[in-house]
């Protein structure tokens, strides 16, 4: 199981940080980066929406394959005038990598720097902040992968619409998987998914399903409903979902949120999944990508979540054998892509070493490129999390900057390279890219 700690959210006094200490950040960052701060990223870059053909993503008729990555806290760290600048410096440090798209929370559900306080009621200060983290990501070009809402508790998720339904006197169940059959809360959600997909955005003037700076939607981050270990309470639900959003944006691609676990059904639920609690978390990679208003299947890997008397070495052959199944789902029976949009290792492991987190960043890239070589449906990974120097308070076992250790960050460069160069692909290698990859193939 996923620790709900990678999502944990810092208390309002925890956000405060001294002026010096965030100059030192910026120093550093030009240190590192050197001309990073004077490229001029005012121009306007033309963006193409993502599409799908087949198994794969393309833009432009091109083949699209991504070096992504996690940065949860984008709309939180907008709101407040002291902690904005880590979203430029964030996105500006991707964008000098070749990173391409993030993935990143349009949710905040009756928490802290709420944008949803209650049912249907918003706060205009936190959707302005969402509306900077799009545009400031449209004016480096890099899109975003933008998650509805959390099955865990963190920043709200799928308990809250439950307790709001339950103080209103409306609800059917205290249980946190009424969030998928109380007809109350799923009108919450959909009201909710409809602002969200309507909002004209104050800065851009663009609505939401119109901006191609947003590289898709995701329903629901790590779903599960384990009180219905058939599927069938989840299954509907995504549906019904997803047919509603395809409604009224259908220049969107859209995914699930999925773990990647097989259900009890699937064949490969005891020769695949982690271990045998996976089939019963009420939810099916393949059942749950499988229905035409879902455009790609995601999956993630936490292989120290998943197991704990495996070694390194035994992680690391199960990360390649899991994402190779699911590439294998992708091509053969969905026929979509398939994008592994978490992975990390945790810090905590005894003996822990940096340079075992570098060995797990290189399968998991190795695995995406022997798969885009041959134009085949592992069409990206994002891993779990990027973060800027002085963001302790919002890191967890996983987190990393990334330019922070070289091996690293070489390892992470390499592979924006080597997907770039594959099939003409839409990352064109010119300026800093063009640097960074001179004998990188």
């Amino acid at each position: 199981m996923v620790k709900s700690s990678r999502h944990k959210m810092a208390g309002g006094n925890g956000l405060l940080f001294p002026l010096l200490g965030f100059a030192s950040i910026i120093a550093f960052m030009y240190l590192s980066f050197g001309d990073l701060f004077s490229v001029n990223y005012k121009n306007e870059i033309n963006l193409s929406f993502v599409g799908r053909n087949g198994s794969n993503f393309v833009v432009d008729d091109k083949l699209f394959y991504i070096n992504g990555w996690n940065s949860y806290w984008f709309m939180d760290h907008a709101v407040h005038d002291h902690t904005r600048p880590r979203i430029r410096a964030m996105l500006q440090a991707a964008a000098k990598m070749g990173l391409t798209v993030c993935r990143t929370w349009a949710f905040n559900d009756g928490d802290y720097n709420a944008l949803q306080i209650s049912p249907g009621q918003f706060d205009e200060r936190v959707f302005k902040a969402l509306d900077f983290v799009i545009a400031e990501a449209r004016e480096v070009g890099i899109r975003l992968l933008l998650s509805l809402v959390n099955n865990l508790d963190a920043y709200g998720g799928k308990t809250r619409y439950v307790k709001w339904a339950w103080s209103e006197g409306v609800g059917l169940s205290s249980s946190n998987d009424s969030f998928f059959y109380d007809p109350s809360i799923r009108i919450y959600f959909k009201n909710y998914v409809k602002t969200i997909l309507t909002r004209k955005n104050t800065i851009t003037g663009l609505q939401y399903r119109d901006d191609p700076t947003i590289f898709g939607w995701e329903l629901i981050n790590e779903p599960r409903c384990i009180t219905d270990p058939s599927g069938d309470t989840l299954q509907d639900w995504i549906e019904e979902m997803s047919t509603f959003i395809k409604t009224i944006d259908n220049k969107h691609l859209l995914t699930v949120g999925l773990e990647g676990f097989y259900g009890p059904k699937s064949p490969k639920s005891k020769t695949v999944n982690p271990e045998f609690w996976a089939a019963d978390m009420g939810v099916d990679f393949i059942r749950n990508s499988a229905h035409s208003t879902i455009d790609f299947a995601s999956v993630h890997i936490y292989p120290d979540q998943w197991f704990k008397k495996k070694s390194l070495k035994g992680k690391l052959k199960f990360v390649a054998d899991w994402m190779h199944s699911h590439i294998e789902d992708g091509e053969r029976v969905l026929k979509k892509p398939v994008m592994f949009t978490e992975f990390g290792l945790s810090d905590l492991n005894k003996d822990f070493d940096p340079a075992q987190r570098d060995e797990f960043y290189k399968v998991v890239f190795d695995v995406i490129y022997e798969s885009a070589k041959k134009k085949g449906a592992g069409a990206g990974s994002f891993a779990w999390q990027f973060l800027v120097e002085g963001m302790d308070e919002f890191n967890d076992d996983f987190g990393i900057v990334p330019w922070k250790r070289a091996e690293t960050y070489s390892i992470i460069t390499r592979h924006t390279c080597r997907l770039a160069k594959i099939h003409g692909g839409v990352t064109p290698i010119t300026g800093n890219l063009k640097d960074i990859c001179n004998g990188r193939w």
